[in-house]
């Protein structure tokens, strides 16, 4: 459970006479500062270091059986409060994280009928901003329907953006991050989120947290939006497009948070927790049970895969080699794909369950099992997650929901507090971005929701840059289930879509992924015989998939970045590289005082010829050092480091 080390909570009431209040509020150090008016309608503003951010930006709504909501407003009290406490998440980036705000809520009355109530809260941290409003309670519990939430963001300049534009509310999330200016959203896009902005001297992501209850956001231009501006667009809901319909909510009730993130250099905004800080602690009482880590895969879209009970074995053979606890099976374990006869309770003929996790129980592994979403739905879904518990399955990976609105985020919530009763973990594909609800739920231990490795398979669209970027945008707003790890790279002279799969980049840069990319569930993407005596399969012996500490060493967005990740004593640094030769100095002065053993991958003159080539070094390294890379195109490094006894 969260451990709370420090509090300061202080309440300010004030009354305010003047409906066209001026309200201001800092961040703790003073770097941040938001104003709040209701002088002509509901707005913010944002400054970060006496930069002007976000100007004057409105907030409203529109009702289905109700006037609009968001001007003609009167300022009844200003709730002020100071947080600062220190919390222990399951799913660790960091050993522990401190949450660090001054927050505000304006209690606020419509001045005409129906003289509705609405509460506007800011939490201002020293990296961020996040507002949201709180319906309170009133007008005896009647049912109201948003058809929709104009929260603005006008920014104070045509900055450059990376902005995925998924084209519809109905979407897998699975886009690239495209770079380009504000002024170049239209109207048609559909933006999703994080995105990702780089004013003059700070970078900037909007996106949402604790997503409960509600629809998700989407960002849109319209006429209203100013110059450089993009406005909230509300995930509709399924076939209710005529009526509008996009959340329905009984009072009292609130919107998620409107995150604003902010930092000097883009790996600020990587290392930020403001997303999990804007969730609720942990209701699982005793979450000791939820225990991710690295798993094999069966199934990377390789043609040489059969959902077969050698197929399976072989897989758990590789969990246990490479020292993973999990082995996962994925689809047509139930039957075929997508049919009505098919039964998540029930085997296909060919497989021999209990035979399958008695072998995975002898080489001291556990095995999780995918699900396709509408299988979930015409089934008793606890029925069948007792029956998992009873098996011995330690997670479930649920696909192809594609949607985000209301109904879907409810049922999201339903499926992982279900799983929880059950100590099943669960892993989301076809999945919207995370919200930060993992650290009240921490039995969501990842989600797709991004452009991944399995499109390797058909397309040329991971590329180098692609990876580079993922890091800045999606990563921002939670882990990612890339599923990392094909080991026949190529460089992109030779790359082939086709059977088997290949991965664009060098072997160091696919070391690199599992120590850039965040998912406390990793699975490893490839055959076992393209790993077994290959270079780099020590380092994935190696790896962990939860750490005590994160650091951005550097990086630019879709062109390069170095983390560093510590598990206990040990250290590890992976840099990723896009399409370019590139040389990097990183420093060492992470480390603490003394010696560390370092073994290394790294691209060398012949990975330009051979991208599966990857030149092992081992050394001994202090805190003082200082390494020179020179990486190929798409290539990398990758190394752990271990305190020298």
């Amino acid at each position: 459970m969260p451990k709370l080390l420090t509090v300061f909570f202080s309440l300010l009431l004030i009354n305010l006479s003047v409906s066209s209040q001026n309200i201001s509020i800092k961040s703790l150090t003073q770097n941040i500062v938001v104003n709040v008016s209701t002088q002509a309608a509901l707005s913010y503003s944002v400054e970060y270091k006496n930069e002007e951010i976000i100007k004057p930006s409105e907030i409203s709504f529109t009702f289905q059986q109700a006037p609009p909501l968001g001007k003609d407003l009167e300022v009844l009290s200003v709730e002020r409060y100071n947080t600062d406490n220190t919390w222990k998440p399951v799913l660790k980036r960091f050993e522990s994280i401190r949450d660090y705000n001054t927050g505000m809520v304006v209690h606020l009355k419509e001045k005409r009928f129906p003289q509705r109530l609405l509460d506007l809260e800011f939490r201002v941290f020293n990296n961020g901003v996040a507002f949201r409003i709180l319906f309170p309670e009133q007008f005896g519990g009647r049912e109201n329907v948003i058809t929709d939430e104009f929260s603005r963001f006008n920014f104070a300049g045509d900055f450059t953006c990376w902005a995925v534009n998924y084209g519809s509310y109905t979407t897998s999330q699975e886009v690239e991050f495209f770079e380009r200016k504000i002024s170049k959203i239209t109207p048609e896009m559909v933006i999703g989120l994080p995105m990702t902005v780089q004013t003059k001297n700070c970078y900037v992501a909007v996106t949402e947290a604790a997503l409960v209850d509600y629809a998700g956001m989407y960002l849109k231009t319209d006429a209203k939006t100013g110059e450089f501006g993009l406005r909230t667009a509300l995930s509709p809901r399924k076939g209710q497009a005529e009526n509008g319909a996009k959340v329905y909510f009984k009072t009292p009730h609130q919107t998620p948070w409107r995150v604003i993130m902010l930092g000097e250099t883009p790996g600020d905004l990587v290392e930020s927790e403001i997303v999990q800080n804007l969730n609720e602690p942990c209701e699982i009482e005793d979450p000791s049970w939820i225990k991710p880590g690295l798993s094999a895969w069966d199934h990377w879209w390789s043609g040489e895969v059969k959902m077969e009970q050698p197929v399976i074995l072989e897989y758990i053979d590789l969990a246990s080699s490479m020292g993973w606890p999990y082995m996962l099976i994925d689809w047509q374990w139930y039957g075929p794909f997508n049919q009505e006869n098919a039964d998540i309770k029930k085997p296909a003929p060919q497989l021999n369950m209990p035979e399958i996790l008695e072998y995975a129980k002898s080489k001291n592994v556990k095995c999780w099992l995918w699900l396709y979403n509408t299988d979930v739905f015409r089934f008793d879904f606890e029925e069948a997650c007792a029956l998992f518990e009873k098996w011995g399955i330690a997670g479930i990976k649920i696909d192809f929901m594609d949607s985000d609105d209301q109904e879907m985020v409810n049922w999201y919530h339903k499926v992982v507090k279900t799983a929880a009763k059950y100590h099943l973990m669960v892993d989301f594909h076809g999945a919207y971005k995370p919200t930060g609800w993992r650290r009240t739920y921490p039995n969501l231990v990842t989600r797709e929701g991004v452009l991944g490795n399995e499109y390797n398979k058909w397309s040329l669209r991971v590329t180098p840059e692609h990876l580079c970027t993922l890091p800045f945008t999606r990563m921002l707003a939670g882990p990612m289930d890339f599923t990392p790890g094909g080991f026949l790279n190529r460089n992109p002279d030779k790359f082939l879509n086709g059977t088997p799969a290949n991965v664009l980049g060098t072997r160091s840069n696919t070391l690199a992924q599992f120590v850039v990319f965040d998912s406390p569930f990793m699975v490893a993407c490839d055959h076992p015989k393209n790993y077994y005596g290959q270079v780099g399969e020590e380092f994935l012996k190696q790896v962990e998939s939860m750490w005590d500490d994160t650091k951005v060493l550097n990086g630019e967005i879709s062109k390069y970045i170095t983390m560093a990740r510590r598990n206990g004593e040990k250290w590890f640094i992976g840099t990723m590289n896009n399409s370019e030769s590139r040389e990097l100095e990183i420093s060492l002065n992470f480390l603490p005082e003394g010696n560390f053993r370092m073994i290394s991958f790294s691209d060398n003159e012949q990975t330009v010829k051979n991208a599966e080539i990857a030149e092992k070094a081992e050394t001994v390294v202090q805190k003082d050092s200082k390494l020179k890379l020179k990486m190929a195109p798409g290539g990398g490094f990758a190394a752990w480091l271990e305190p020298v006894q």
